[in-house]
Protein backbone atom coordinates (compact mmCIF):
# COMPACT_ATOMS: atom_id res chain seq x y z
CA UNK A 1 0.00 0.00 0.00
CA UNK A 2 1.39 3.23 -1.07
CA UNK A 3 1.15 6.59 1.42
CA UNK A 4 0.84 9.35 -1.19
CA UNK A 5 1.30 12.16 1.42
CA UNK A 6 3.99 10.63 3.26
CA UNK A 7 6.67 13.29 4.66
CA UNK A 8 8.63 11.40 6.46
CA UNK A 9 12.58 13.03 6.57
CA UNK A 10 11.41 16.40 5.43
CA UNK A 11 12.15 19.59 7.19
CA UNK A 12 8.95 21.80 7.00
CA UNK A 13 9.10 25.71 7.96
CA UNK A 14 5.48 27.52 8.89
CA UNK A 15 6.10 31.02 9.53
CA UNK A 16 2.93 33.03 11.42
CA UNK A 17 2.63 30.03 13.63
CA UNK A 18 2.20 31.05 16.83
CA UNK A 19 -1.48 30.81 16.21
CA UNK A 20 -4.57 30.05 13.97
CA UNK A 21 -4.17 28.14 10.78
CA UNK A 22 -0.18 28.48 11.40
CA UNK A 23 -0.25 25.89 14.08
CA UNK A 24 -3.34 24.11 12.14
CA UNK A 25 -1.30 23.44 9.34
CA UNK A 26 1.85 22.93 10.93
CA UNK A 27 0.09 20.03 12.94
CA UNK A 28 -1.39 18.79 9.68
CA UNK A 29 2.11 18.70 8.00
CA UNK A 30 3.65 17.21 11.68
CA UNK A 31 0.95 13.83 11.33
CA UNK A 32 3.05 13.40 7.89
CA UNK A 33 5.97 12.66 9.00
CA UNK A 34 7.78 15.83 8.80
CA UNK A 35 9.67 17.67 11.05
CA UNK A 36 9.09 21.12 11.83
CA UNK A 37 10.20 24.60 12.33
CA UNK A 38 7.33 27.51 13.67
CA UNK A 39 8.10 30.96 13.12
CA UNK A 40 6.56 34.20 14.54
CA UNK A 41 7.14 36.77 16.62
CA UNK A 42 5.82 35.91 19.74
CA UNK A 43 8.44 33.44 21.65
CA UNK A 44 5.74 32.30 24.32
CA UNK A 45 2.65 31.53 21.97
CA UNK A 46 5.75 29.98 19.68
CA UNK A 47 6.59 27.70 22.28
CA UNK A 48 3.76 26.27 23.29
CA UNK A 49 2.85 25.44 19.90
CA UNK A 50 5.74 23.49 19.19
CA UNK A 51 5.56 21.69 22.48
CA UNK A 52 1.82 20.54 20.96
CA UNK A 53 3.57 19.46 17.94
CA UNK A 54 6.35 17.80 19.04
CA UNK A 55 4.08 16.13 20.89
CA UNK A 56 2.74 14.14 17.62
CA UNK A 57 5.88 12.36 17.27
CA UNK A 58 8.47 14.78 15.42
CA UNK A 59 11.12 17.40 16.27
CA UNK A 60 9.25 20.55 16.15
CA UNK A 61 11.57 24.11 16.98
CA UNK A 62 9.95 27.52 17.87
CA UNK A 63 12.12 30.29 16.26
CA UNK A 64 11.05 33.86 17.04
CA UNK A 65 11.50 35.76 13.84
CA UNK A 66 9.53 38.83 12.30
CA UNK A 67 9.59 37.92 8.70
CA UNK A 68 10.02 41.66 7.41
CA UNK A 69 13.29 41.97 8.69
CA UNK A 70 16.09 40.15 6.28
CA UNK A 71 18.49 39.94 9.12
CA UNK A 72 16.38 38.12 11.23
CA UNK A 73 15.34 35.85 8.26
CA UNK A 74 18.94 34.84 7.79
CA UNK A 75 19.26 34.49 11.28
CA UNK A 76 16.48 31.91 11.22
CA UNK A 77 17.33 29.81 8.35
CA UNK A 78 20.97 29.49 10.30
CA UNK A 79 19.24 27.92 13.24
CA UNK A 80 16.53 25.35 11.28
CA UNK A 81 19.84 24.18 9.48
CA UNK A 82 22.00 23.61 11.89
CA UNK A 83 18.92 22.31 14.26
CA UNK A 84 16.95 20.34 11.67
CA UNK A 85 19.63 19.80 8.84
CA UNK A 86 17.52 20.89 5.59
CA UNK A 87 14.27 22.92 4.59
CA UNK A 88 12.16 21.04 2.16
CA UNK A 89 8.93 23.06 2.74
CA UNK A 90 7.89 26.65 3.28
CA UNK A 91 4.53 27.85 4.17
CA UNK A 92 4.32 31.28 3.98
CA UNK A 93 0.93 31.86 6.30
CA UNK A 94 2.44 35.01 8.26
CA UNK A 95 0.05 37.76 7.44
CA UNK A 96 -2.37 40.68 8.77
CA UNK A 97 -5.36 41.85 7.54
CA UNK A 98 -6.79 45.83 7.91
CA UNK A 99 -10.13 46.38 7.16
CA UNK A 100 -10.75 50.49 7.02
CA UNK A 101 -11.92 52.40 4.06
CA UNK A 102 -9.75 53.48 1.44
CA UNK A 103 -10.01 56.92 1.79
CA UNK A 104 -9.19 56.41 5.86
CA UNK A 105 -5.71 53.92 5.35
CA UNK A 106 -3.20 55.40 6.20
CA UNK A 107 0.30 55.19 4.33
CA UNK A 108 1.55 53.26 7.48
CA UNK A 109 -1.37 51.29 7.09
CA UNK A 110 -0.80 50.67 3.89
CA UNK A 111 3.18 49.72 3.79
CA UNK A 112 2.06 47.66 7.37
CA UNK A 113 -0.25 45.41 4.66
CA UNK A 114 2.15 44.83 2.18
CA UNK A 115 5.33 44.28 3.82
CA UNK A 116 3.72 41.54 6.26
CA UNK A 117 2.08 40.05 3.40
CA UNK A 118 3.72 40.40 0.65
CA UNK A 119 7.10 41.64 1.01
CA UNK A 120 7.61 38.90 3.85
CA UNK A 121 6.97 36.07 1.75
CA UNK A 122 8.84 37.20 -1.24
CA UNK A 123 11.87 37.60 1.81
CA UNK A 124 11.25 34.03 2.94
CA UNK A 125 10.69 32.25 -0.42
CA UNK A 126 14.17 34.43 -1.29
CA UNK A 127 16.03 32.87 1.78
CA UNK A 128 15.20 29.14 1.30
CA UNK A 129 15.17 28.97 -2.25
CA UNK A 130 19.24 28.19 -2.65
CA UNK A 131 18.80 25.51 -0.23
CA UNK A 132 16.09 23.96 -1.57
CA UNK A 133 18.01 25.06 -5.34
CA UNK A 134 20.81 22.78 -3.62
CA UNK A 135 19.38 19.51 -2.93
CA UNK A 136 17.07 19.66 -6.19
CA UNK A 137 13.46 19.62 -4.13
CA UNK A 138 11.50 22.12 -2.88
CA UNK A 139 8.02 23.29 -2.13
CA UNK A 140 7.00 26.33 -1.44
CA UNK A 141 2.84 26.96 -0.24
CA UNK A 142 2.01 30.36 -0.38
CA UNK A 143 -1.20 31.78 2.06
CA UNK A 144 -3.06 33.86 -0.13
CA UNK A 145 -6.40 34.81 -0.05
CA UNK A 146 -9.79 34.69 -1.95
CA UNK A 147 -9.34 38.15 -1.32
CA UNK A 148 -5.93 38.17 -3.82
CA UNK A 149 -8.40 36.58 -6.33
CA UNK A 150 -11.64 39.05 -6.15
CA UNK A 151 -12.74 42.17 -4.49
CA UNK A 152 -15.39 42.15 -1.78
CA UNK A 153 -18.58 44.99 -0.71
CA UNK A 154 -18.78 44.29 2.80
CA UNK A 155 -15.20 44.66 4.62
CA UNK A 156 -13.85 47.39 3.02
CA UNK A 157 -9.75 46.13 2.68
CA UNK A 158 -8.05 47.80 -0.56
CA UNK A 159 -4.53 47.41 0.86
CA UNK A 160 -5.21 43.68 1.79
CA UNK A 161 -6.73 42.53 -1.34
CA UNK A 162 -3.38 44.63 -2.98
CA UNK A 163 -0.96 42.38 -1.51
CA UNK A 164 -2.56 38.90 -1.10
CA UNK A 165 -3.28 40.08 -4.98
CA UNK A 166 0.67 40.56 -5.48
CA UNK A 167 1.41 37.09 -3.57
CA UNK A 168 -0.78 35.12 -6.14
CA UNK A 169 1.39 36.46 -9.19
CA UNK A 170 4.35 36.14 -7.21
CA UNK A 171 3.44 32.30 -6.32
CA UNK A 172 2.97 32.47 -10.63
CA UNK A 173 6.46 34.13 -11.22
CA UNK A 174 8.66 31.96 -8.88
CA UNK A 175 6.73 28.45 -10.58
CA UNK A 176 8.17 29.70 -13.55
CA UNK A 177 11.78 30.86 -12.02
CA UNK A 178 12.25 27.75 -10.40
CA UNK A 179 10.36 24.78 -11.83
CA UNK A 180 13.57 23.76 -13.59
CA UNK A 181 15.44 23.28 -10.02
CA UNK A 182 12.89 21.04 -8.55
CA UNK A 183 10.83 23.55 -6.72
CA UNK A 184 7.25 24.02 -7.02
CA UNK A 185 5.52 27.36 -6.08
CA UNK A 186 2.11 27.16 -5.33
CA UNK A 187 -0.41 28.95 -3.10
CA UNK A 188 -3.77 28.77 -0.90
CA UNK A 189 -6.14 31.37 -0.98
CA UNK A 190 -8.88 30.57 2.18
CA UNK A 191 -12.09 31.96 2.59
CA UNK A 192 -13.55 33.12 6.04
CA UNK A 193 -12.02 31.39 8.38
CA UNK A 194 -12.26 32.12 12.37
CA UNK A 195 -8.88 32.68 13.70
CA UNK A 196 -7.57 35.23 16.62
CA UNK A 197 -7.08 37.39 13.53
CA UNK A 198 -10.34 37.44 11.83
CA UNK A 199 -12.71 37.10 14.96
CA UNK A 200 -14.03 40.31 15.56
CA UNK A 201 -15.13 40.83 12.31
CA UNK A 202 -16.64 37.85 11.27
CA UNK A 203 -18.73 36.94 14.43
CA UNK A 204 -20.32 40.08 14.07
CA UNK A 205 -24.08 39.70 13.35
CA UNK A 206 -23.80 41.65 9.82
CA UNK A 207 -21.12 39.89 8.53
CA UNK A 208 -22.36 36.35 9.30
CA UNK A 209 -25.74 37.33 7.19
CA UNK A 210 -23.85 38.37 4.66
CA UNK A 211 -21.80 35.51 4.40
CA UNK A 212 -24.60 32.89 4.51
CA UNK A 213 -25.38 34.32 1.12
CA UNK A 214 -22.19 34.69 -0.50
CA UNK A 215 -20.88 31.75 0.59
CA UNK A 216 -22.52 28.63 -1.58
CA UNK A 217 -22.01 26.27 1.26
CA UNK A 218 -23.16 28.70 3.84
CA UNK A 219 -20.99 28.42 6.27
CA UNK A 220 -17.24 29.80 7.23
CA UNK A 221 -14.66 27.30 7.26
CA UNK A 222 -13.80 25.19 9.99
CA UNK A 223 -10.96 24.23 11.75
CA UNK A 224 -8.57 21.55 10.01
CA UNK A 225 -10.21 22.16 6.66
CA UNK A 226 -7.07 23.54 5.06
CA UNK A 227 -5.11 20.58 6.15
CA UNK A 228 -5.72 18.35 3.24
CA UNK A 229 -5.03 21.04 0.63
CA UNK A 230 -1.05 22.17 2.45
CA UNK A 231 -0.41 17.83 2.17
CA UNK A 232 -1.26 17.70 -1.24
CA UNK A 233 0.80 20.48 -2.00
CA UNK A 234 4.17 19.31 0.41
CA UNK A 235 3.85 16.07 -1.02
CA UNK A 236 5.27 13.69 -3.99
CA UNK A 237 1.50 13.94 -5.09
CA UNK A 238 1.79 17.38 -6.17
CA UNK A 239 5.19 16.89 -8.19
CA UNK A 240 3.58 17.85 -11.36
CA UNK A 241 1.20 20.75 -9.69
CA UNK A 242 2.89 24.35 -9.49
CA UNK A 243 1.97 27.95 -10.10
CA UNK A 244 -1.45 27.47 -9.02
CA UNK A 245 -3.66 29.39 -6.44
CA UNK A 246 -5.86 27.02 -5.05
CA UNK A 247 -8.95 28.35 -3.56
CA UNK A 248 -10.28 27.05 -0.35
CA UNK A 249 -13.17 29.32 -0.01
CA UNK A 250 -16.65 27.71 0.32
CA UNK A 251 -17.55 28.43 -3.44
CA UNK A 252 -17.27 32.06 -2.42
CA UNK A 253 -15.06 33.03 -5.98
CA UNK A 254 -17.05 30.61 -8.12
CA UNK A 255 -20.08 33.44 -7.73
Amino acid sequence: MKNYFDLTGRVAVITGASSGLGVQMAKALANQGADIAILARRKEKLEQAAKEIAALGVKCIPVKCDITDTAQIEEAKKEILAKLGRIDILVNSAGTGGVAPTVDVSDEMLMNEINIDLVGTFKMARAVAPEMIKQGFGRIINIASMYGLVGNMIAPSAAYHAAKGGVVNLTRALAAEWGKDGITVNSICPGYFVTELTESTLKTEQFAAYAKGAIPVGRYGDEGELDSTVIYLASPASNFVTGMNIAVDGGYTCI
